[in-house]
């Protein structure tokens, strides 16, 4: 099984995102904005630091259980 998630960058989109975590772009943008999912921006290009997103998916898995 491949993942959307490309595993040669440090940072990801958030259509990549979005593929990862089969979210909407309001969603992904919603858990940025609440500060759930850190990201940057460079210009006008926003990223999400691969670790973060790799974090995110564990917290989650942890209050599921």
């Amino acid at each position: 099984m491949s993942s959307p998630l490309p595993t040669s960058h440090t940072a990801v989109t958030v259509p990549e995102v979005m593929a990862a975590l089969k979210l909407s772009r309001f969603k992904v943008y919603d858990l940025i904005r609440t500060k759930q999912l850190p990201s940057f921006t460079v210009g006008r290009a926003r990223r999400v630091p691969a670790d973060a997103l790799h974090t995110f998916m564990q917290n989650q898995l942890k209050e599921a259980a």
